[in-house]
């Protein structure tokens, strides 16, 4: 099989790595099930199906050469091959509301969208490994205070507890990308709900991210009133500097307001 760069697709060489990354699922054996998204030629799903006795593997493929790869190459896959996009896979359609843990060589061009279904699915996923680029991998991490700290930081890292497992260089796929990678080990906070809608978090820190080189006086007005962005030293920070609880503490203000 030959890597295609219509699905950003670069092969994973090292069974070793391959191991390593399956060994690092620490919620599976109590989800039961696993979905590996993106399996490729199957390096990683392999490794997944040597602890059938802790959980069952499942894995989506969107190329249609590499599902039928996978079921000429994995057989005992059978029905547990889903062809198709996990951007538009409902985890409903397989497990009804059961928990599943989630793990990947992430496809690079749609990694950002993986990690915001994740958000929208994060009741029903525990945990998530992933290999990502290094640049999406870092920020994702990123603390507060950091020029690469963001949306994407504040919205992960207010549901899930982010780790930082190892690195890659180029050489250990194929085709070689032009990028480090890095695998990331997502656990969810179980039991903890935001003091303010979800949709209103989501909104602000987007709002504020927009533009995040001003100051939030000036990027949260539709939020705020004047007096209170004028009055308050706390609006004269940047985004970067807010950690994911401070947005929840403006987002229960707002909401406070609003009644």
């Amino acid at each position: 099989m030959h890597p295609k760069k219509s699905y950003g697709q670069h092969f994973l060489k090292s069974d070793h790595t391959a191991a390593r990354i399956a060994a690092a699922l620490q919620r599976a054996a109590e989800t039961k099930q696993v979905l590996e998204v993106g399996p490729g030629t199957g390096i990683l799903t392999r490794q997944l199906l040597a602890h059938s006795e802790q959980y069952t593997t499942y894995a989506i493929e969107a190329d249609p050469e590499l599902a039928d790869y996978l079921r000429k190459h994995l057989p005992q896959l059978g029905e547990r091959l889903i062809q198709g996009d996990f951007l538009a896979f409902d985890p409903a359609s397989v497990w009804n509301d059961q928990a599943f843990c989630l793990i990947g060589n992430f496809p690079y061009n749609i990694s950002t969208q993986i990690l915001f279904r994740v958000l929208e699915y994060r009741r029903s996923i525990p945990e998530v490994v992933g290999m990502f680029q290094k640049e999406v991998a870092d920020r994702v991490a990123a603390p507060p205070g950091s020029r690469i700290y963001g949306i994407t930081s504040v919205l992960l890292q207010a549901y899930y507890r982010v780790e930082t497992l190892f690195t890659l260089e180029a050489g250990a796929f194929q085709p070689p990308p032009k990028v480090r990678s890095a695998v990331i080990r997502l656990t969810r906070k179980d039991g903890f709900e935001l003091q303010c809608r979800d949709e209103t978090f989501r909104q602000l820190v987007k709002a504020a991210f927009n533009h995040r080189r001003k100051m939030l006086r000036n990027t949260l007005k539709e939020f705020f009133a004047p007096e209170q962005l004028g009055s308050d030293t706390f609006f004269e920070q940047r985004p970067e500097a807010l950690s994911w609880s401070d947005f929840e503490r403006l987002a229960v203000a707002y909401e406070a307001s609003r009644t």
